[in-house]
């Protein structure tokens, strides 16, 4: 079966992730800039080969002070470790739209094995012949993990930074025309 390559649509994805803030209330965070590769057999998504990558550098929760504060040693380290990597190694079927996708997440050059929750939003053909495909992902990981340490107590005792990081994924992609169809354009 032929290689299938899907293309991501930027403009209709997001890539977002939510930290509890003094235990009260949740903050929301995002990665302006970031890329996912994604290769099938045909169309059959439990045979994707998945590779994504975030730049640390565009990470934005709305405020300035915060977004550098997240960038320094105390969390990414944006200077010495500028990526955020997520590779699949599985991506299993529960059913017509629910998949579990496995796989390995890098962030400062830590890797550890992690599941995600995907929700398949169907297959359509857009008005300008493209064939599209979108995904919502979502799970959870303990930053800690990650060599992402700072820690901060308020004066009552609780913390000022949860250590569960909810991630939320929108994902939208473009199948690339095939390479007969690009044969015959040229």
């Amino acid at each position: 079966m032929a290689t299938t390559k899907w293309e991501l649509d930027p403009t209709h994805s997001e890539v977002q992730f939510k930290v509890k803030h003094l235990v009260i209330s949740t903050v929301t965070g995002t990665f302006k800039k970031f890329n996912v590769n994604v290769e099938t057999n045909g169309n059959d998504f439990t045979t994707a080969k998945i590779h994504f990558n975030a730049d640390v550098n565009s990470v934005s929760t709305n405020n300035e002070q915060r977004d550098n504060h997240l960038k320094s040693p105390d969390f990414f380290d944006a200077a010495n470790h500028p990526q955020l990597e997520f590779e699949g190694t599985k991506l299993e079927k529960i059913s017509d739209d629910e998949y579990k996708l496995h796989g390995n997440l890098t962030i400062r050059e830590i890797t550890k094995s992690i599941t995600l929750n995907v929700e398949f939003g169907g297959i359509i053909q857009d008005p300008w012949g493209n064939t599209r495909v979108g995904f919502t992902i979502e799970g959870k990981v303990n930053r800690k993990e990650y060599g992402l340490m700072w820690h901060a107590v308020t004066e009552t005792g609780g913390l000022v930074a949860g250590d569960d990081v909810k991630i939320h994924v929108n994902a939208e992609f473009i199948k690339e025309k095939d390479s007969v169809a690009a044969i015959q354009e040229n």
